[in-house]
């Protein structure tokens, strides 16, 4: 375990081999946080309801500039809340080119503790430009 980054349960949650829960360390436990931080709609989670981007309040917007200038932004608030263990450094998204109804949400981001970068690209789902 790498401690600068902290260890929790794998997302999404899985079993292992063993019949216990997989849990996750290092730069992998960090990489799987931003995921869950941008898929949680506010109020899935009891103990904190205002947890997560909300991004799929995004489906039905059209997949053009404009809407992916305002996933961005809920995006790299999200984060900048929930994910002390990052500091994002760019948002990029765009029309996927094989999906009409799907745009890609690239971020590139520091983690903290090592000044490494990292990169995540997530699916968002949206409705023909």
């Amino acid at each position: 375990m790498n401690s600068i980054f902290g260890r929790s349960m794998s997302f999404p949650l899985r079993v292992g081999a063993d019949g216990r829960f997989v849990w996750s360390d290092g730069e992998t436990n960090i990489r799987e946080s931003v995921a869950l931080i941008l898929k949680t709609e506010p109020g899935e989670r009891v103990g904190v309801p205002e947890f997560g981007a909300g991004l799929s309040r995004f489906l039905f917007e059209p997949n053009n500039a404009a809407t992916h200038a305002l996933v961005q932004d809920a995006a790299e608030r999200a984060l900048a809340r929930w994910e002390p263990r990052i500091q994002v450094e760019s948002l990029d998204m765009v029309a996927d080119p094989d999906d009409a109804e799907n745009a890609l949400l690239t971020i590139t981001y520091k983690l903290v503790a090592t000044a490494a970068r990292e990169r995540i690209t997530v699916g968002v789902p949206l409705a023909t430009a």
